[in-house]
């Protein structure tokens, strides 16, 4: 039988600061020399020694990535893949194994892994593995964070100026929108600057990305 308890410790929990990599293998032999590898590069581990006690572990919202190791008593590596939540979905996984056959790496890579590393893990590759995850980590986590802003300045909009914005980015003419929204043209350019500038738009290209990554449907077509 193995243990479903995590080896989170409360000095792991309270040093949130660096970038965080997640450690499932129940090998404790493995589990220890990948913490003092990851803990030597600067980052901070947290190991478990099961995929069940790694489930019940708080999502963080700082950069962070998870090494998993494939062949594990209960869930192993694939199920826990498969099982990880939404708020976790994001997260870059590196697996590890001592059999790197290659029907496991394929499905473990276009499940979503960013790496298959094999037992006996190499350092340099595993550091650079690790150091990709993260970055990769980060990257989503400003993205995250300048769409999360961007909401915010869509929904500062006020319904006629959403119905301009959306009528714009799709490259209809002041005048068409007018006719479109039975308004005067002169108020579609007021209500377009407006847009502008609570969207924090300098450019029309920059507001049609915009609409883009907010993913605004498009408006009937004019009359």
């Amino acid at each position: 039988m193995y243990r479903m308890t995590s080896t989170v410790t409360t000095s792991n929990l309270g040093d949130q600061d660096r970038p965080t990599v997640f450690v499932v293998d129940d090998d404790i032999s493995v589990r220890e020399s990948l913490e003092l590898l990851i803990g030597s590069a600067g980052w901070r581990p947290l190991p478990f020694d099961s995929a069940q006690s790694f489930l019940e572990a708080p999502v963080l919202a700082s950069p962070c990535c998870l090494v998993l190791d494939v062949n594990m008593p209960g869930l192993n590596g694939l199920d826990l893949q498969s099982m990880i939540t939404t708020s976790r979905s994001r997260m870059p996984i590196i697996f590890v194994s001592g059999f790197g056959d290659v029907p496991t790496t394929v499905k473990a890579l276009k499940g979503g892994a960013l790496d298959f590393l094999t037992k006996p893990i190499e350092t340099v590759e595993f550091l650079e593995a690790v150091s990709s995850a993260l970055e990769q980590s980060a990257a989503m986590l400003r993205d995250d964070s300048d769409l999360l802003a961007l909401q915010g300045c869509y929904e500062a909009l006020t319904k006629r100026e959403r119905e301009v914005m959306v009528r714009v980015v799709k490259g209809l003419l002041n005048k068409q929108v007018a006719y479109e929204l039975d308004i005067s043209e002169i108020t579609v350019k007021a209500h377009r600057g407006q847009v502008m500038r609570k969207m924090c738009a300098r450019t029309l290209p920059d507001l049609v990305n915009m609409a883009a990554r907010l993913r605004l449907e498009e408006p009937p077509e004019i009359h």
